[in-house]
């Protein structure tokens, strides 16, 4: 049966890593048009791609300090927060989320708008001291200095109290197939409290987040609102959002 060959398949992809096209139609015993058409279904999982003359699994994220994730992409990054600061309303009550992409949203609010937000990360919170119209909502638990952001939890619980208009996620990687993923196992249930207690759910990620597949699945692409990025996505990717009422926002 074809169900069963491409899980065949896909296993055989997984234990090589990287393989030819030739290869697998040589092991199965296939035509190149008979793979292309079985591929079509492999590729929607999201953790294999294809490269030239073959495909191979995309490496899985692993957690990183959260000093080192700030230095990368920062261009990238201030461009995504300063389109997400946009998105932000007087009298906002706002989730931001532990992430080196949410952080400059500071820094584009600054006077301008007086909002109330919540968060469990340590670099948000002492970036928003200084601004007296930023009302700062703390989530208790335990310190993590892997990711200057309180875990547990007591954090997810307090979470949800909260009415949130807007909540603006941070991701390790995202895909079709595996959704927002995330490194830190300890934050994922923050993070699933987040967007179930948020009204609008805004996905903050340059295009090196995308495709890629972290730990744990912390919700679907189809429960964000709006993707802010920085260019623009892989046409499944985009017909994906399209087909589920999402927006995309390209921060230019």
């Amino acid at each position: 049966m074809r169900s069963k060959r491409i899980e065949e398949i896909k296993d055989f992809i997984y234990l090589n890593k990287t393989v030819t096209l030739d290869k697998i139609c040589e092991k199965f015993d296939v035509s190149k048009s008979t793979l292309r058409r079985d591929l079509d279904e492999i590729l929607k999982t999201g953790d294999i791609k294809k490269i030239y003359g073959g495909v191979t699994v995309l490496p899985k994220r692993e957690l990183v300090s959260f000093e080192e994730r700030n230095i990368s992409n920062l261009e990238a990054k201030r461009k995504i927060a300063a389109a997400a600061a946009e998105q932000i309303e007087e009298g906002d009550v706002v989730f931001l989320d532990s992430g080196t992409t949410t952080l400059p949203i500071i820094d584009f609010i600054k006077e301008e708008k007086n909002i109330t937000v919540l968060t469990h990360n340590v670099a948000i919170i002492l970036r928003a001291i200084p601004y007296e119209n930023i009302n700062i909502i703390s989530l208790s638990g335990t310190l993590s200095r892997k990711t200057l952001s309180f875990t547990g939890a007591t954090a997810a619980q307090v979470l949800q109290n909260y009415n949130i208009r807007k909540a603006f996620m941070a991701t390790t990687g995202f895909s079709i197939a595996r959704g927002l993923t995330n490194s830190a196992p300890v934050e994922s249930e923050i993070k699933r409290m987040a967007v179930q207690r948020s009204q609008q759910v805004f996905l903050l990620a340059d295009s090196s987040k995308s495709g890629a597949i972290s730990l744990i699945t912390y919700c679907g692409l189809d429960q964000i609102d709006t993707l802010i990025t920085e260019a623009e996505p892989a046409p499944e990717l985009s017909a994906f959002l399209e087909q589920h009422g999402k927006q995309i926002l390209i921060a230019r």
